[in-house]
């Protein structure tokens, strides 16, 4: 048996070596990324307003610009970025195992992902909520009139529970129809192997103008869950965790600030004790993370603010044409809210 002593001892050996674990840790993804000179983002398998390449090859969306947030902050090069395709089924294999830095694909918040995947959400770039499309020519106009719908549905989604748990709710019954990537999900409903398909309805909104005829089709009116949308990152690494939740925060204080990539350059004379903070003009609030102090001004002069990617990627400035309603800012009505800078 050890005596006090002993145990002692081997506590504090323990908790050394839990620390010196730690600050392994924190050190190694930032300084992975810097030898490989871009950050890995593991993104959709083509979202339109969200991760999509345009017709150039080149991404775009608003989970594109938390990736490209981040290699600003780190590089001072929005471009720095590596894309990597992710389905559903693969995108948290992909994270935990390294093959990407940090995972920014329309992904849903929940108690399980949180805290038994060993993964961090760092905020919520989208609040959202599962709805349903369905084909015009069905005349319905509420999801109650659904019982004993075909519906499609993406596996490895938090789309399938809410589904089975509406309709139980409710009293109904529905034929699962399931499929492995969004896009197979979407060739299902188009060639009618369904009567109806269920997903966040930012996404229903995306594959909609994919429809070969999007006026056949509509997204009803019922949004039946919450489905904050954000970036994840690999437990065990604060320093990388507060440097994408961060990146997002700068986007959504320059906003509040309206600072945009058009006037940051100009907004670095402001008087504004807050603005004069968030661009590095007064001490230098990037030390902390291990970047820089101009790491907020790279994020909005090379990616813009908040507001800026919304109305680009999904707002009413683009295709998707979605109203900001909670995405909003909190002093505009909406819920999107980011801590100080100081």
């Amino acid at each position: 048996m050890l005596n006090k002593k002993n145990k002692l001892m081997l506590l504090a050996s323990a908790g050394a070596l839990t620390l010196a674990a730690a600050g392994v840790a924190q050190a190694s993804t930032l300084e992975e990324t810097r030898n490989r000179g871009a950050v890995q983002c593991g993104v959709s398998d083509g979202l339109p307003g969200f991760s999509a390449p345009d017709d150039e090859g080149e991404w775009q969306g608003l989970d594109v610009d938390v990736c490209r947030a981040v290699a600003a902050a780190v590089f001072g090069d929005a471009e720095a970025v590596r894309y990597v395709s992710l389905n559903a089924v693969e995108r948290f294999t992909a994270l935990q195992s390294g093959e990407v830095d940090v995972l920014s694909r329309n992904t849903t918040w929940t108690t399980t992902r949180d805290t038994t995947l060993g993964l961090n959400f760092t905020g919520v770039t989208f609040y959202d909520g599962i709805g349903f499309m369905i084909h015009t020519e069905m005349g319905i106009d509420s999801a109650k009139e659904l019982d004993g719908a075909a519906i499609c549905v993406q596996s490895g989604t938090t789309t399938e529970l809410n589904v089975a748990d509406y309709f139980r709710a409710n009293g109904m019954e529905f034929d699962p129809i399931v499929f492995d990537t969004s896009e197979q999900t979407v060739g299902g409903y188009e060639a009618g192997r369904c009567d109806v398909l269920t997903s966040d309805t930012s996404q229903l909104a995306a594959l909609r103008i994919q429809l070969s005829d999007p006026d056949a089709s509509k997204i009803l009116p019922e949004i039946i869950s919450k489905e904050p949308l954000g970036p994840v990152v690999r437990q065990g690494d604060d320093q990388w965790f507060n440097i994408v939740k961060w990146s997002l925060f700068a986007m959504l204080n320059a906003e509040e600030m309206g600072i945009t990539s058009d006037n940051v350059d100009e907004m670095l004379e402001s008087d504004d004790p807050d603005i004069a903070r968030l661009l590095g003009q007064d001490g230098n609030y990037g030390e902390g993370m291990g970047l820089s102090a101009d790491w907020a001004y790279q994020i909005v002069k090379q990616v813009g603010n908040y507001g800026e990617s919304f109305e680009r990627n999904v707002g009413m400035d683009s295709p998707l044409e979605i109203e900001r309603g909670l995405n909003a800012l909190w002093t505009d009505g909406g819920i999107q809210y980011a801590p100080p800078i100081r």
